[in-house]
């Protein structure tokens, strides 16, 4: 799977519309009510990573994930990329 050019990325962001993307990564920070919130929601995304063989940066602050989702062996943002986005999405 290859990495997406800037301009494959902006088409799909329609589909993602609270991520954005920066210095290279497909990011998102998710705002939960507590520390046990963001502790179920990382659980569950990693499940999904394995799932999908794909593994997001994954940076806690107390009630705040941020997630960051770069293929790092195509170089760049994929479509795995922005699956695995989505998926994330529909877990809040």
């Amino acid at each position: 799977m290859g990495a997406l050019s800037d301009k494959e990325i902006q088409a799909r962001m329609v589909a993602v519309p609270d991520w954005q993307v920066d210095s290279g990564e497909l990011v998102r920070t998710y705002l939960f009510e507590d520390f046990r919130g963001s502790l179920k929601f990382v659980n569950e995304v990693g499940e999904l990573a394995e799932q999908a063989g794909h593994h997001p940066d994954i940076d806690i602050r107390y009630n705040k994930v941020r997630l960051g989702l770069v293929t790092h062996d195509a170089g760049g943002i994929t479509e795995k990329d922005f699956d695995l986005a989505a998926k994330a999405d529909k877990l809040c």
